[in-house]
């Protein structure tokens, strides 16, 4: 597995209902997330992706159908930047910390790529069409948590906090609201892009700018904000211009920028509908702490931006990625196609 295919590691400790709000803590186990779900009679590891919208499971541990469980006669298959999954749809209880929603469609896994139990599809519901052979579009989790009456409005929100180690419990997905606490000033909303590949997905429009000279990296253009992608990626000559404004080198062993001198490295911008957001020089360094994880020497200074893979002007140029995300507040309303983004707490961190 790439760093571009990581995901954030979630492990639910415990859930709480406020006002029709579910609230979700989850602990980072560095930067692969898993999320544990009760599915029928067994919890499985599941990673967060709020790009795709199928759920399944039983890629690692074996499906075990609870007593509500009723195989649907269809069959799924969806694909996945980095592998395929395909099986049979059923439908059974699903328990996300103390809320169970029952006859949530989910897939369980035939064929699959390695390293997890399935995944929770937060993604709008029109990514699931066409994936199962006997159903049109496949209510997501959002959607039976919202229809049911579990939960106000179709949205939910994820907090955390810049993660140093493996095993931090600091983050919270919230269904159904927003948790005050969790962000700093207001949260400011832009509408889905209109541009295409990035509608389809939670995608938005925006410009990036690196250092004290605003120097542009990418003019408005359209990109997406990715829960089970690790880094910051850039179209490949917008990340040839970051990696000259930076002086960063490509390290072979990683495969991620590496810079000599960590105090040259200046803030990158980026103005989200007339907001600008600072991600700051500490925020684009991977954790040192952490160097280890991913290959890397403890002396090193690796940068958390890297290259999407395909040239600009295609539709989909930025995707932000889990290191990023983490230091900002992020609300998907579905209901409204909105993306909203606040500071926290930690934006300014410099725990890297």
């Amino acid at each position: 597995m790439t760093l571009q295919s990581l995901a954030i590691l979630i492990l639910v400790t415990l859930g709480t209902i406020q006002a029709e709000v579910v609230s979700v803590p989850f602990t980072n186990f560095g930067y692969v997330g898993v999320v544990n779900v009760g599915v029928g009679a067994g919890t499985y590891s599941l990673i967060i992706d709020n790009n795709s919208a199928n759920t399944w499971v039983g890629a690692g541990k074996p499906y075990q159908p609870g007593p509500n469980s009723q195989d649907t006669g269809g069959t799924v298959q969806v694909s996945y930047e980095n592998g395929d999954f395909s099986g049979e749809e059923f439908t059974d209880d699903v328990t996300l910390g103390s809320v169970t929603i029952p006859g949530q469609s989910i897939g369980v896994a035939s064929t699959w790529f390695n390293g997890f139990d399935g995944i929770l599809g937060l993604g709008p519901t029109a990514l699931s069409e066409g994936t199962v052979s006997n159903e049109g579009e496949v209510p997501t989790v959002v959607d039976n948590l919202y229809s049911q009456g579990i939960i106000d409005s179709a949205l939910f929100a994820i907090s955390a906090a810049p993660t140093i180690s493996i095993n931090e419990t600091n983050g919270e997905i919230t269904f159904g609201g927003v948790e005050s606490s969790k962000f700093t000033g207001d949260i400011n909303f832009t509408p889905i892009t209109s541009t295409s590949p990035a509608n389809q997905f939670w995608g938005l429009d925006a410009t990036f700018q690196y250092g004290d000279s605003r120097s542009t990296v990418l003019s408005t253009t359209a990109g997406t904000i990715d829960s089970a992608t690790s880094l910051l990626l850039l179209a490949t000559d917008e990340f040839e211009e970051f990696q000259q404004l930076t002086g960063a080198v490509l390290d072979q062993t990683t495969g991620l920028l590496s810079i000599e001198d960590a105090s040259t490295l200046q803030s990158l911008y980026f103005i989200v509908n007339g907001v600008t957001y600072e991600i700051t020089a500490n925020a684009l360094i991977w954790p040192r702490s952490m160097n280890s994880a991913i290959g890397g020497t403890s002396g090193s200074t690796y940068l958390t931006v890297g290259d999407l893979g395909t040239p600009s002007g295609q539709g989909l140029d930025f995707m932000i990625g889990y290191t990023i995300l983490q230091r900002f507040y992020t609300v998907f309303d579905t209901t409204n196609a909105l993306i909203g983004i606040a500071t926290t707490s930690h934006t300014y961190d410099t725990s890297n």
